[in-house]
């Protein structure tokens, strides 16, 4: 499965439109309401903006029971870029940086190391203007030997330091990953 985004959408001015800010009620009620395997259906249920709403805006997580359709579906409904990259076939780190680098367009020498990377997903991008959001999606990402538990964690790492640069300029970004 491929799914992209054009680069002018990235990198240049956003065509989908801002949505309005109004927060669908799915249910819950008080301020203290625990989520529960109910709850979650229910946003589920709900549609897929309503279940990517019961996340937080700036995290990086697996994506469990989401599905990737539903993710770019919902990124559509809020105005945000969805970015996709299938780590399915890399098996060593350059291979892996490579497929995201594909995935988000990048020029091919800022994704050659995690140092580039983390400059490609913060200044990059933030240099070319102001930016509506952020859904991405990692699937695929390899346990072998040769990107191992180690490389796996830095990768996230960069990850999460561009989530906290996106969230100190106010721009939702959440990062959904998968392991092969």
């Amino acid at each position: 499965m491929t799914i992209n985004i054009s680069e002018n959408n990235l990198y240049g001015q956003s065509v989908l439109g801002n949505l309005n800010s109004s927060v669908a009620n799915t249910g819950v009620s008080g301020p203290k309401s625990t989520s529960t395997w109910r709850t979650a259906l229910a946003a589920r249920e709900a549609g897929p903006t309503a279940a990517l709403r019961a996340v937080r805006t700036n995290i990086v997580q697996s994506i469990r029971a989401f599905r990737t359709v539903d993710l770019q579906e919902a990124a559509s409904e809020l105005g945000q870029h969805f970015i996709y990259a299938s780590c399915a076939h890399a098996i060593t780190k350059s291979e892996v940086l490579e497929a995201i680098g594909n995935g988000f367009y990048f020029p091919r020498q800022q994704a050659k190391n995690f140092d580039n990377l983390l400059d490609s997903l913060t200044t990059l991008i933030d240099r070319s203007g102001p930016q509506p959001g952020f859904v991405i999606v990692l699937e695929g990402l390899p346990c072998t030997h040769k990107f191992d538990k180690e490389a796996r964690e830095t990768l996230l790492d960069v990850f999460r330091d561009a989530v906290e640069f996106w969230a100190d300029r106010r721009v939702s970004c959440r990062i959904f990953y998968s392991f092969a």
